[in-house]
Order: C-alpha cells, then structure tokens, then sequence
C-alpha cells in the first residue's frame, strides 16, 4: 500500500463515526451499550490500519505518515473537544442523542484509543512530535479522562490501551511493572537505532527546506507600479 493510499485510509478512519442503522430504534437507555458494540467493529479497522502501516518496512514512509496523521487526529480530537464543551456532555452522562454530539463523542472515543496503539507501536517516531508539543499534551490528558469516565473501556481488549499509553507518554508515572507490550526489542520495528536516527535527520531536512521555500514564497515583491516608475 503506498504512502497516499494509506493516508486517505487513515484521515477516513478519523472522521468516520460507528454507526449502524439500527441505532436508531434503541432506547436512550441502551445507547452506550449499542455503542460499545460499534466501537468493536471500529476498532477492528483501526488494527488493520496499524497493521498496513507496519508492514510498510520503510522508516521513512512511517515518518511521514505519522507526522500527516497525528496532525489531522489532533485537529479532529481539538474540534470535537469544543462541541462537546460547548454542549455541555458529560463523559459519564448518557450516550448523546444528537448526531453532531454523537460524531464528536465517537471521534474523541476512537482518536484517543487510536492514538494510543499508534504511541505503543512506535513510540520513537510519536515522542518526537508529542514532546516538543503542549497543545497535544494537553488535548490526550483531556482525551484520556474523558475516555476513562465515558464506561467504554471499563472491560474488554481495550481497557489497558488508555492506561498503557498514559505511561508510555509520562502523563501518569509509571508502575514498577509497566512495559509496553508491543516494544519486542530496542529497534521497535526498525533495524538499527542509526537507521532511525538516519531518517530522522533526512525527514528534518526534509521539512527546513520546505519551510524556507515558504518563507521565500511570502517574502516581499515590487508591486508592478512601483517597477514601473
């Protein structure tokens, strides 16, 4: 799978909601538990998406991939942040019954646990965007609260996912006993940390030179009735 393919996988994996047609004829009452179900069936997709990303084999690729999709999970985890404050929807109270409210309630949900597999997965390449970035930190303290009171990962696979990734981003301290589950070795899928350390240095590059051909771009020009005196 290239790199434009699975971006637009992964910014469609964003903004999609869980959703099934019979939601609609479930009481207020069950709407969480109906839900839950859901949030399974999203979380499936989300696996395979990790999935296609780590079989890529190319740091490179991983990068910028990453760098793309923390971005764009970020602005949808900021907006649907204000919706839900705005509102007033409590993460403890009962499953929104408004289709704006219900889209911002699942993408916080789902980015946030999505956000968490990517943290776990690899860990190098999301602390070298995470760290240097208040913003983010502040929106995934937000986002794991929210998620911690909302009853969706009380139980089941994903009930370490919020946890783990807490730690692993020193938001909470970590246990004697914590290790990430999926950091098998030091190369944390990549074959050497030069290599690594390599692609970061290119990717960096990479991104001076296009911020200064921007920069170039919005330097000052000679309007033409200037040049013509």
């Amino acid at each position: 799978m290239d790199l434009f393919r699975v971006c637009t996988f992964l910014f469609t994996l964003m903004l999609s909601r869980s959703s099934s047609s019979d939601t609609e004829k479930q009481s207020i009452d069950s709407g969480l538990e109906v839900y839950k179900k859901l949030f399974e069936v999203k979380r499936k997709d989300q696996m395979n998406a990790l999935k296609n990303l780590i079989e890529l084999n190319d740091v490179n690729q991983q990068y910028k991939i990453i760098d793309i999709m923390l971005k764009g999970l970020f602005k949808v985890l900021e907006d649907s942040r204000a919706v839900l404050i705005a509102a007033d929807v409590p993460p403890d109270g009962p499953f929104p019954q408004d289709e704006k409210l219900k889209d911002a309630y699942s993408h916080v949900v789902e980015n946030t646990a999505f956000f968490g597999d990517v943290v776990l997965r690899f860990p190098k390449i999301v602390h070298h965007y995470f760290d240097r970035n208040s913003n983010w930190n502040n929106l995934v303290r937000w986002g794991i609260s929210f998620c911690n009171q909302t009853g969706v990962f009380d139980q089941g696979p994903h009930s370490q996912v919020l946890g783990l990734m807490a730690q692993e981003l020193g938001i909470s301290e970590k246990t004697p006993d914590y290790r990430n589950p999926f950091k098998t070795d030091h190369s944390e899928f990549f074959p050497s940390a030069d290599t690594f350390q390599k692609a970061l240095r290119e990717e960096e590059k990479r991104r001076k030179k296009e911020e200064k051909r921007k920069e170039i771009r919005k330097g000052p020009r000679i309007s033409r009735s200037q040049s013509e005196l």
